[in-house]
């Protein structure tokens, strides 16, 4: 069983990072359309926020669940995450009803970063959290 889970865990980041490709490949009301436009857009806007920090957290919690979380790899992780960001805004750029903005690619950073400095003082300083609980669980 845990091996089983070790495994979903470590593909997991990829699947999102495909369903994030997915997702941008349709026009930006395909999934989600509320009424009241500006609502709408602002939703939209603040994903930017989360999006890019979930990607960087299940890599982080892949890594926790292989043994392999470091600080180095955590940067990487969230390097990964954050060019992933820049890579994703470029690849809109090209789909139809789509825009890319680098104010965009600044907020999908700026939730990578925020959760990337919240697992480097939890995980790393204090080595408390959920993730200390998943790196015991699959030792």
């Amino acid at each position: 069983m845990k091996l089983f889970l070790r495994v979903i865990l470590t593909i997991l980041p990829f699947l999102y990072m495909g369903a994030i490709w997915i997702m941008s490949s349709m026009p930006d009301n395909v999934v989600l359309n509320l009424p009241d436009d500006s609502t709408d857009r602002f939703i939209k806007e603040g994903l930017h926020l989360v999006e890019f920090a979930i990607l960087y957290i299940l890599f982080v919690i892949a890594l926790a669940a292989n043994g392999a979380l470091t600080p180095r790899l955590s940067l990487v992780a969230a390097l990964a995450a954050g060019f992933y960001g820049i890579a994703d805004e470029i690849h809109q750029s090209f789909v139809p009803y789509r825009s890319a903005t680098l104010i965009d690619a600044a907020k999908d950073w700026t939730g990578v970063l925020a959760v990337y400095f919240h697992v480097r003082y939890h995980y790393f300083s204090r080595n408390r959290g959920f993730l200390t609980h998943i790196r015991k669980y699959f030792q």
